[in-house]
């Protein structure tokens, strides 16, 4: 059972989406360090999801739409900042500060913990797996535990190898325009994540 979980969260992970992007423009902009940085905001996030699905407050979807879309509209919007921030930033040289590295976490936490799509995958994948083998408490905890380190994982090979771009960024004379690209795949992204998480409540 564990085996089939871990195999269901690489795949779910390895499918392109807003962290997948946001991580692969981050680090190729701004370097490994931030990105990792960044990393560890997602990590944290997604075990807050996870608290707070282990709590049963997923329920909110079918008892509280209202608030899902809040949470869902959170999320979109926050992505479209993180677009800009990178727009604007993509005129300056890239800086690979702690400053920088703490502002990036912060950023890695807020956007998952106003994920709805991290909520909904603890609700409805991790009852799949429990096979009631021990504690209910403690399988839920094991299960978002494993997805959460798988999840990191990729995301940390993904911040590794974009920062391998970062070099050539610091130095390409089409750098400016290079880096506003990307923040339009931030952009998009954002589009994606809010058509993807419209359910039927």
């Amino acid at each position: 059972m564990l085996v089939s979980f871990i195999i269901a969260s690489v795949l779910i992970e390895l499918t392109p989406g807003p962290n997948m992007t946001w991580l692969a423009v981050l680090g190729a902009s701004r370097g490994r360090a931030t990105a990792l940085a960044a990393v560890a905001g997602v990590c944290l996030g997604l075990a807050v999801a996870a608290a707070v699905a282990g709590l049963g407050l997923t329920a909110v979807r079918t008892e509280f739409p209202a608030r899902f879309h809040i949470l869902r509209w959170g999320g979109t919007l926050y992505l479209f900042y993180l677009a800009w921030d990178a727009w604007r930033d993509g005129n300056e040289e890239i800086s690979h500060t702690n400053a920088t590295r703490g502002v990036a976490f912060r950023q890695g936490l807020i956007s998952n913990i106003l994920n709805p799509k991290a909520y909904l995958f603890y609700a409805a994948m991790l009852p799949q797996f429990i096979s009631g083998s021990m504690g209910l408490a403690t399988e839920v905890a094991l299960l978002s535990a494993i997805y959460v380190a798988v999840a990191t994982l990729i995301h940390a090979g993904i911040a590794v190898l974009a920062g391998s771009a970062a070099t050539f960024l610091e130095t390409s004379p089409h750098a400016v325009t290079i880096r506003k690209g990307l923040a339009l795949l931030i952009a998009a992204a954002a589009v994606w994540f809010f058509f993807s998480t419209q359910v039927k409540l």
